[in-house]
């Protein structure tokens, strides 16, 4: 069993507790400024809200999509007899490319890196199950 899977899929945690405190910072910051009203966030239809409370939202939103598919395969690999570099490799690569994919979104939000660090990540969650696949077909062997 790779135990050591638990350590990259911590750091994904802490970047999602990370990211929702940002929104709610953000979205504090735009009810005080009287950017937004609060009553915005009863239907999220009530006035428009600033840049920086939509990032964080979807950024935030975004962080229960792919990974999942991120945290399944590290569960995945750790239940299979998987202790292979490779996969703590492919999990390791994933959590680096969200993590800039973290700091460009929310920060200067340049479209070409943000584009290129999300796909790295999609890259490493294809290569971590295609690993795993590999694995256990090589076992059934």
């Amino acid at each position: 069993m790779n135990i050591y899977l638990i350590y990259p899929m911590f750091v994904m945690v802490l970047l999602t507790v990370v990211v929702m405190l940002t929104m709610l910072m953000s979205r504090i910051a735009a009810v005080r400024s009287g950017k937004l009203s609060v009553r915005y966030f009863k239907t999220y239809n009530f006035g428009e809200p600033p840049e920086q409370v939509i990032k964080s939202g979807r950024h935030f939103s975004n962080l229960f999509e792919l990974p999942v598919l991120f945290y399944a395969g590290c569960l995945a690999a750790m239940i299979l007899p998987m202790n292979d570099r490779w996969t703590l490799a492919w999990a390791w690569l994933f959590v680096l490319a969200r993590l800039i994919h973290a700091a460009i979104h929310l920060g200067s939000n340049k479209l070409s890196p943000r584009m290129m660090s999300y796909a790295l990540g999609w890259i490493a969650v294809l290569a971590l199950w295609i690993d795993i696949v590999v694995a256990v077909t090589t076992h059934l062997k």
